[in-house]
């Protein structure tokens, strides 16, 4: 019997990437899944159910229960559509998935009002349209298990991703808080930021990974051949949905390839104190040892040499 068995989840985005590996783990872990994806590219344009056809396909070849929705995340109506075809099919949920998403790049100031919004309302909204009523539901019952899915660059940032960053970032602030409205109910809600090699990864060339490291914008390890499997975020997601992680709750996970990480709620590592309010001149004089370390320069920031130079006539 698997960890899942009687379950019943919804995970949305579920036709390719790390979604469609999380549909086929939590099949195979027992559960009947509501498989949706509306078939969009990158950008969120268009639409094909063939994605979302061939998982449930192959999870009912492999022996399990599955049904296809193509409801675009990103509304209140579509959040309670797919809630609905979960209850319609199965009778029930238990387990809400939601790595849906979609990309708009741009440095922020080519930005356009319509990528930032397109973008905000897949990510972030899409969470809220499907966590608030399916915490209806959990609530009444007493269970549930919500996964939701940030990102490294909404929790360290990313240059000409503001945009995702901001969602991403929205997100892991749901997660924690509605950890703290939930849980008393019995329900759990986690989050994942994965690193895989995915549609949405591919869409960034190496040439503007290799420019950000030169930079400085980007670690090292930020190349596509580093990159992990899709696949390899469904265990976490099985396990996070499942009893055996009863107790944990409001915690936000990095899995990438073989390593699962646990990102801590942000603390002050260093402070400075005294008596009173400070003053800016006191703040520019003491702030560096107490917080900073001598020479200390932020990213993005030109190093006092290049501040110097004489501005190039090209």
């Amino acid at each position: 019997m698997g960890m899942l068995e009687g379950k019943v989840a919804i995970v949305t985005g579920a036709g390719r990437g790390i979604g469609r590996g999380v549909a086929i783990a939590l099949a195979e872990a027992g559960a009947s899944v509501v498989v949706d994806d509306p078939g969009v590219s990158v950008d969120g344009a268009g639409s094909d159910q063939s994605p979302a056809d061939e998982v449930v396909t192959e999870i009912k070849a492999n022996g399990g229960q599955a049904v296809a929705c193509y409801e675009s995340v990103g509304t209140m109506e579509a959040g309670e559509k797919i809630i609905k075809i979960a209850l319609d099919s199965f009778g029930k949920l238990d387990i809400l998935a939601t790595p849906a998403g979609i990309l708009r790049d741009r440095m922020i100031f080519n930005m356009a009002e319509e990528e930032w919004d397109a973008v905000i309302q897949t990510h972030l909204k899409g969470h809220f349209a499907l966590i608030k009523p399916a915490s209806v539901i959990f609530r009444q019952q007493r269970s549930g298990r919500i996964i939701t899915f940030t990102s490294g660059a909404g929790l360290s940032g990313n240059t000409g991703q503001a945009n995702y960053s901001a969602a991403k970032g929205g997100i892991a602030g749901l997660t924690r808080t509605a950890a703290l409205d939930l849980g008393r109910y019995g329900i759990t809600v986690n989050c994942i930021a994965p690193a895989a090699m995915t549609r949405m990864t591919k869409s960034v060339p190496d040439s503007a990974r290799e420019k950000r490291q030169q930079q400085g914008l980007a670690k090292k390890s930020q190349t596509m051949s580093m990159l992990g499997d899709a696949d390899d975020i469904a265990p976490m997601v099985v396990y996070l949905a499942s009893d055996e992680a009863w107790y944990i709750n409001g915690h936000v996970f990095m899995v990438h390839g073989g390593n699962i990480g646990w990102y801590p709620i942000p603390e002050p590592t260093k402070k400075m104190e005294k008596d009173g309010r400070w003053t800016p001149e006191e703040i520019a004089r003491d702030i560096q040892p107490a917080i900073f370390e001598p020479g200390f320069v932020s990213k993005a920031v030109p190093q006092p040499e290049e501040q110097a130079a004489p501005a190039s006539s090209s």
